[in-house]
């Protein structure tokens, strides 16, 4: 069922009616799900689960990886409930109160001896025989989301404990946050840990917490992104923007200024462009891994609101969270069993990754800690806005790149689409799963990502298949070098099984040059290969297939197929894909399981080969795809935007030198590779 506010509020909100009523319904839709999974309140939150083989535990698992389950679906609830709890101390939901069960559950999990009990990080160490000096558990997660709640619910809870109970839940803590810890974004979750215990009085050890906090800064990567490991994703925004927030007010401004002011800092450089990274509904992109935390995304707004001299503006802000919220919360396969589902809509195998379980996705739930800000905050009390979606003149499109995360963002006022563009990727070549969340050309905000739907293809992703191979596999770009924008012309460069043992020159590459139009993205990329002969695809966004009419049209001598139609929730869909020069052909796949939005889906894809292992054959490959939420028609000049492809080279393949496309509207871009082999960064 999906999730409808009884409560609206189209004078404050003109933009999705709900202010702050509205959201607390939407927890409280949220929780109730959960809690009518719940026999009782001795119960832990374990969740149905329809998943079993790539999400934990599995059926061989060890006690601890049993116990984290346990632990994610207490600790990640609470993140529902603590602000209700604070909001609405007396909550009963399928006969069980909830104050009391989380008060009854926290200590529980910290309790040895107990049902319930999740184990400390030396329990687990002692159990674990892999001898890895550096092991860490997932509990350590879950302690963050256990003391952010229990600050957020500290009058109705942490103030109730007994000292005994509160020096349980102490010494629970410190065995955690002292401990190891994976060194990218988890370094967060002991500094809170350890923040809490010295905001509550308990000792810690300041060197760790110091050494902790300089690594998360150095982490930064400027443009408010931090970069998490070797990519960089949402977590830079539902973790370092987040949690650094909270680190600032228990300890960080009193305890290390310096540290402190440059999250500040970086926070409020983030907001001068994260706004961009939604669409014009609010719509938060399917893109990087955890993607079952959908508008946990926008969970940074807050982080920012919490900061000293917050810089967002309030009531953009709440736009955007509020739409985000709906783009999810609105739709009739969110919810499995009341409980959201493991996908970035209904369920989504491809999306899943190993360490998650059936209770991961109420990770989601930061997006609701907003409702600690009390009722008279601006984020509430703000009439929304648009911000730059009511700024665009019309068929205007606001590119905004940032080189240090390589993130390129494409607002369009003609569909109020945001297409985002990235580099400084680097998967393994067997890892489909990374490439599809990472290494897609462009990320759509109304066309998400789909999986591959055949061999030899995958959707907004090139892929090479060596002919010369009996039964050779497609292989798609694992590697995407960020090389920067020039002239409007965005240049990277992918590669075909990227790996350090081999030189780059003995790997297929594609230089990729990329500019938005008014509905999309063209391309005019650069094939540099080394051997031949080779089957080269390019597919365009999946598209919900619930009924779709076919169109093909050829002007120019450019082809085009067009496709119109209905997603899951019966918006109108359309999409066009245009091939120029270099493509032979376009064909269509019919696929199933493969879209996040539908059960059926089409992938339109270009085609061609290259046949001599030295010939002079045509080098760009160039085409276009755009998209839109309406059945009415493209025009077609849209469709066939090209007046003029100049070549340097007089073969006009495309070998050397410089090429001027100009387009019918009077667009000039010129595509000049020169020089990127010495920019290109990871």
């Amino acid at each position: 069922m999906k999730f409808t506010p009884s409560h609206t509020n189209f004078e404050l909100s003109p933009y999705t009616g709900l202010d702050r009523d509205s959201w607390i319904e939407a927890a409280q839709y949220l929780l109730a799900g959960i809690f009518n999974n719940i026999k009782d309140s001795e119960a832990p939150v374990v969740m149905p689960r329809y998943e079993t083989e790539v999400t934990y535990p599995s059926k061989d698992a060890p006690l601890w990886r049993i116990k984290a389950e346990v632990f994610e679906g207490l600790c990640r609830s609470f993140f529902i409930s603590a602000p209700l709890i604070h909001i609405k101390p007396d909550l009963e939901l399928n006969g069980i109160g909830v104050r009391e069960y989380y008060k009854k559950q926290v200590l529980y999990a910290v309790t040895k001896g107990e049902k319930n009990y999740v184990l400390n990080y030396s329990d687990m160490r002692e159990l674990d025989k892999s001898g890895n000096p550096v092991a860490v558990y997932q509990q350590t997660v879950e302690t963050a989301a256990l003391v952010i709640c229990l600050w957020l619910s500290k009058d109705e809870i942490w103030e109730t404990y007994t000292q005994e109970e509160k020096d349980r839940i102490a010494a629970f803590l410190t065995d955690f946050a002292h401990a190891n810890t994976v060194p990218q974004n988890w370094r967060l979750f002991n500094m809170l840990d350890m923040a809490f215990l010295y905001m509550n009085g308990y000792d810690i050890d300041e060197d760790i917490m110091r050494d902790h906090a300089q690594n998360i800064l150095a982490y930064y990567a400027g443009d408010g992104w931090y970069r998490d490991g070797q990519s960089f994703d949402y977590y830079s925004c539902w973790a370092f923007n987040m949690y650094t927030a909270i680190w600032n007010e228990w300890y960080g401004y009193e305890k290390e200024p310096y540290i402190a002011q440059k999250f500040e800092d970086n926070s409020n450089e983030l907001m001068k462009t994260y706004p961009m990274f939604f669409d014009r509904d609010g719509f938060t992109n399917m893109w990087g891994r955890s993607g079952i935390y959908r508008n946990a995304a926008t969970s940074a707004f807050d982080g920012n609101l919490m900061m000293k001299n917050s810089s967002i503006n309030p009531g953009l802000a709440r736009r955007i969270c509020s739409g985000s919220l709906l783009q999810f919360f609105s739709r009739d396969d969110f919810l499995w069993n009341g409980v959201p589902t493991l996908g970035f809509y209904g369920p989504f195998v491809p999306l899943v990754q190993g360490y998650s379980c059936a209770e991961s996705p109420l990770w989601l739930a930061k997006a609701l800690l907003c409702l600690h800000l009390p009722a008279d905050h601006p984020f509430w009390t703000a009439r929304e806005e648009n911000g730059i979606w009511d700024q665009l003149k019309e068929r205007e499109t606001l590119v905004t790149t940032l080189n240090g995360p390589a993130l390129c963002m494409a607002n369009h006022e003609a569909n109020g689409i945001t297409e985002l563009r990235t580099g400084k990727i680097v998967k393994h070549k067997e890892d489909a799963h990374g490439m599809w969340n990472y290494s897609k050309l462009v990320f759509n905000s109304k066309f998400p990502w789909e999986s591959r739907p055949c061999e030899g293809v995958e959707s907004q992703q090139y892929v090479i298949t060596y002919l010369d191979e009996e039964g050779a596999k497609g292989l798609a770009a694992n590697a995407t070098f960020w090389h920067g924008e020039k002239a409007d012309v965005l240049y990277r460069r992918q590669f075909f099984e990227y790996e350090t043992e081999t030189e780059t020159h003995w790997r297929t590459a594609l230089n990729i040059a990329d500019f938005a139009v008014p509905y999309g993205i063209f391309r005019a990329d650069k094939i540099r290969l080394f051997r031949r002969p080779v089957r080269i695809t390019l597919g365009a966004f999946g598209f919900p297939d619930n009924g779709t009419e076919v169109i093909e049209k050829e002007k120019d001598g450019y082809k085009a197929v067009i496709l119109k139609g209905h997603d899951h929730t019966g918006k109108e869909k359309q999409l066009a894909f245009t091939i120029m020069d270099g493509w032979d052909n376009i064909q269509i796949i019919k696929s199933t399981d493969t879209n996040p939005d539908s059960k059926n889906s089409i992938v339109l894809f270009a085609d061609t080969r290259r046949n001599k292992q030295y010939g002079y054959e045509p080098y760009f490959l160039i085409s276009q795809v755009i998209t839109k939420e309406s059945l009415d028609d493209f025009d077609e000049n849209d469709i066939f935007p090209v007046k003029a492809i100049e070549y340097t080279d007089p073969q006009k393949c495309g070998g050397y030198g410089p090429v001027t496309i100009t387009l019918k509207d009077g667009t000039v871009r010129t595509i000049d590779f020169d020089l990127m082999e010495g920019n290109l960064q990871l």
